[in-house]
């Protein structure tokens, strides 16, 4: 069941990036992103099973690459990649599809559903605010910057 999510005050977010370089403007959406979307793997890292190393445990993390396999198998969402900020929380443990989902000898011990049924709307507004904090301190930076000039 999809789940209906309403989101405020981005299109004013959206209207003060256009005031930074493209390039500055990324840099503000890979930061807020990475600084609120961490906690999803916080989460995830926090109710993965501790197994005899742990190591799965550990393994969740936020990353805006995927590995080989992963980015032949990533569906774009933009035509421009240039023009797009995407980022990834999950593991490279070649365990944690079947950790996750389960197989015949083995059930199912989900860690990342779980972390973002609890942190997808916490992880939003954290967005906005983070993102608002980006925008201002790049557009600051920018006076400064044209101030000396």
């Amino acid at each position: 069941m999809a789940d209906i999510m309403r989101l405020e005050g981005f299109a004013e977010l959206d209207r003060n990036l256009e005031k930074l370089s493209k390039a500055a403007g990324k840099g503000a959406l890979r930061r807020a992103l990475k600084t609120s979307a961490s906690s999803i793997a916080d989460a995830a890292n926090a109710a993965a099973p501790q197994g005899d190393t742990g190591e799965y445990a550990k393994s969740f993390a936020y990353s805006k690459k995927l590995n080989d396999r992963q980015r032949g198998l990533h569906r774009k969402l933009f035509r421009d990649d240039r023009a797009a900020v995407e980022g990834f929380v999950g593991t490279n443990d070649p365990a944690g599809v079947q950790q996750e989902f389960g197989n015949i000898n083995h059930v199912p011990q989900p860690a990342l559903r779980p972390a973002w049924d609890a942190e997808a709307l916490p992880t939003l507004d954290r967005l906005k605010t983070e993102l608002a904090d980006e925008i201002d301190k790049s557009v600051a930076r920018a006076a400064r910057r044209n101030a000396r000039s």
